[in-house]
């Protein structure tokens, strides 16, 4: 087993988990926002991942097939926008109805909690990864 693949697979997880993460925090942030620089309200973002070969320099050597991930792209929802009745609202249109985001609490909070556990889990491996070196290490004592 090369330690390095899986260590740096297990980086490229908890990199692109902790930009879901981000993610996911500024949709909770703009839950409430009815004006952005769009002119709209703010639209839900998502993250588009994909897999990555290994980047190490020694790739030819080990034949490694083990691949990492990344993000893709950072798309921005295109579900319609929730219709509040709201006429004291200055964003509310001439009928009195106001635009809210397309931001649903359940599923970002879903996403953060399914992001959390898959960060949890690449800290696992590192962990695992390490102890598994550290013995490898003592077998020439």
């Amino acid at each position: 087993m090369n330690f390095l693949v899986c260590l740096e697979t297990s980086a490229s997880g908890l990199y692109a988990q902790r930009k879901r993460m981000d993610i996911i925090a500024s949709n909770l942030a703009n839950i409430e926002t009815t004006r952005t620089e769009k002119g709209g309200p703010y639209r839900r973002k998502m993250v588009v991942m994909s897999t990555k070969p290994p980047t190490h320099s020694f790739g030819d050597i080990l034949n490694s097939s083990v691949e990492g991930v990344q993000i893709e792209n950072v798309v921005e929802d295109q579900s319609p926008f929730k219709k509040v009745y709201n006429p004291g609202h200055p964003d509310a249109n001439d009928e009195g109805y106001l635009l809210k985001p397309n931001i649903d609490l359940v599923v970002e909070t879903t996403n953060m909690m399914m992001a959390k556990r898959a960060f949890e889990a690449n800290i696992a491996v590192v962990k695992a990864t390490r102890k598994m070196a550290i013995k490898a290490l003592e077998i020439g004592r």
